[in-house]
């Protein structure tokens, strides 16, 4: 039986970055890079007002406050791209507004609310408040300077970076293609939701749920046809897989009883085993191999158990295939609100609620069949075998996401 830390090294150890695609940047929202992206421009690109007012010297209003107002002459308006027509001279001004280009000889802006204007229409500015040279004024190059490296390869283009991006003038970024990930459930006593629901049977709910997390990852995920319990149906499905997906990932059929066909359908069908069984809670009957180039993942048929193998060890597999950086679940702190304990052999993963300030609770129900508590939780907590934790432990929750 593995280890998790030995099953997660093993399936990364031959697990390549899958060749990257070139795409529009307003195609790129969860892509990860795959070379680095470097700015064409100086952001800001000039020198420039952060707010409305009027462009001065800051030596000509050095004096200046509500009962002994500077007057100065305004000699040009500055709207928001277009370039300057006069110098700032002594005694001069220039309207301007936020993100104008700093007119030449000025060197500070004063605020709008700082100054007075006649209504007549006259050119005469009156100045309410000193500024220090360099005030209000956003300067070339502060922010992101041209030929620097904005994001690095394995960076995801969230929102955020998506918007530097096209700040610093690129159009175009070169990502990891999306894994195409399939998706394959097996059981005589699985059925759709929506159809009748005879007596012995349950409605399949990991394929849904599972192509549902790979698409937050970035994967392509399908869901394939449910496969009855039968040998060669079953060899079939890995032979129709392996021509259509980078990964083949399946629930149920991977444990030790007569119906658990997975094993011996994929070896006749020429896969190569990797290594069975793995030793967490939940999750212990886990498999993985190859078929040709096909990658696959045989999880347990228990939702939480299926769900809890996918986040520890294929969940960074999917990351990689997009030359991902980050390849770990984020992890936050938090404190026990209540005791929780572990009575078993194996390392449990135990579906757990943390607060927004940190508390930390069981989720409900721990068993590998029950989805609520799955629903109902934001993380996980690794508790070693047979480990005790009071209330008030410190504990590190895994992120769901």
């Amino acid at each position: 039986m593995e280890s998790l830390e030995s099953a997660q090294a093993r399936i990364l150890r031959d697990v390549s970055p899958l060749p990257s695609e070139r795409v529009a940047l307003d195609q790129a929202s969860d892509r990860f890079l795959a070379t680095g992206a470097r700015s064409i421009v100086d952001v800001p690109p000039f020198d420039n007002s952060a707010m409305d007012g009027y462009a001065v010297r800051a030596a000509d209003v050095a004096s200046a406050s509500p009962t002994a107002p500077v007057e100065l002459r305004r000699v040009d308006r500055i709207p928001a791209g277009e370039p300057p027509r006069a110098r700032i001279e002594p005694g001069t001004c220039a309207r301007i507004f936020t993100g104008s280009p700093l007119p030449p000889g000025a060197d500070a802006v004063v605020m709008q609310e700082d100054t007075r204007v006649d209504s007549d229409g006259s050119d005469r500015v009156r100045v309410l408040d000193r500024v220090a040279p360099w005030d209000n004024i956003r300067f070339r190059g502060e922010d992101v300077k041209i030929g620097s490296e904005i994001l690095g390869p394995g960076h995801r283009c969230s929102a955020e970076r998506i918007a530097v991006l096209a700040a610093c003038g690129i159009a175009e970024v070169d990502v990891g293609r999306r894994p195409r990930i399939a998706l394959l459930a097996t059981g005589n006593e699985l059925r759709e939701p929506g159809s009748p629901l005879p007596a012995g049977c349950i409605y399949e709910s990991n394929r849904v749920g599972l192509a549902a997390a790979v698409r937050r990852l970035g994967g392509d995920a399908t869901p394939l046809p449910i496969v009855p319990d039968d040998l060669n149906a079953t060899r079939q499905a890995f032979l129709n897989a392996r021509e259509r997906c980078d990964v083949l990932m399946t629930t149920g059929g991977v444990s030790v009883g007569e119906m658990d066909l997975l094993k011996p359908a994929f070896e006749s069908a020429g896969g190569v085993m990797e290594f069975w069984r793995v030793a967490l809670k939940p999750g212990k009957p886990f498999v993985h191999g190859r078929l040709g180039a096909m990658l696959w993942f045989g999880l347990p048929g228990n939702p939480v158990s299926a769900f809890v193998t996918f986040l520890l060890l294929v969940r960074p597999v999917i990351l990689r295939l997009q030359g991902a950086a980050q390849l770990s679940l984020p992890s936050v702190p938090g404190v026990l609100s209540e005791p929780i304990q572990n009575r078993g052999d194996r390392r449990h993963f135990m579906r757990v609620v943390r607060d927004e300030a940190g508390a930390v609770r069981s989720a409900g129900r721990q068993g590998s069949h029950a989805l609520s508590s799955l629903a109902a939780s934001n993380g996980f907590i690794d508790v070693p075998p047979d480990t005790s934790l009071p209330s008030g432990a410190p504990v590190a929750v895994l992120s769901l996401h």
